[in-house]
């Protein structure tokens, strides 16, 4: 019986001081090592990849955001054409009211997965479509897809240089600027496949609204 009760404490021992390594090593010193080393090598990108503007952060590069300037009567978001929009951002269904993510809300980021042929995807596309081409002065042919579509996650922070040149004749008008100028500003903000040859030509919205806002002043 006294072995039995030593052997029990030893193992019980043995296992009481592997689970406190382990914890230390696992969850104290590891997590710091990590982190001292993200902070260290990739500060920005450990942070969120914010972006600053006059010593504010305005947002991250990785997520979309709206550029609004109130709600209509039904409580739909009114689009602020002073500024470059994104792409719509469709995704899962809040929590809260089972509607679609219209606010680029990270907590239902996720594609619909609806087909195309879902008649509730067709008739937003065709919305979306007919309101992009009446708001921009573009016929309908010339509305790149990623005017009309989502991302999978719903938070793409990047617009095609098609939709990006597409709004520049209203953008620049909004803010009373020389179009060449702003033309140029989607230029230099355009960037190209990463690598050279992975993905296509993309435009940070976030960026382009941050230079728009330089040349405002």
């Amino acid at each position: 019986m006294n072995n039995a009760v030593r052997n029990s404490a030893r193992l019980f021992g043995a296992g009481l001081r592997a689970l406190l390594v382990l914890t230390v090593v696992c969850g104290v010193l590891y997590p710091l090592v990590v982190t001292g080393i993200a902070q260290a090598a990739f500060n920005g990108k450990a942070n969120g990849s914010e972006v600053t503007q006059n010593g504010r952060a305005v947002g991250s590069e990785l997520l979309g955001q709206r550029y609004d300037k109130g709600k209509d009567s039904k409580g739909n978001p009114i689009p602020d054409l002073r500024y470059f929009q994104p792409r719509p951002s469709a995704g899962l269904g809040s929590n809260k009211t089972n509607d679609v993510n219209t606010q680029y809300d990270l907590q239902v980021s996720g594609a619909t997965n609806q087909g195309a042929t879902n008649t509730d995807l067709i008739a937003a596309v065709k919305e979306r479509k007919q309101w992009v081409a009446d708001t921009y002065g573009v016929p309908q042919s010339q509305v790149p897809a990623d005017a009309v579509t989502s991302s999978g996650s719903g938070l793409d922070p990047d617009i095609s240089p098609a939709y990006a040149k597409l709004q520049v004749n209203r953008v620049a008008k909004e803010n009373h600027l020389d179009r060449a100028k702003v033309a140029q500003l989607v230029e230099d903000t355009t960037e190209g496949r990463v690598l050279g040859f992975m993905g296509e030509p993309r435009v940070n919205v976030l960026k382009l609204n941050m230079g728009l806002r330089e040349l405002t002043k």
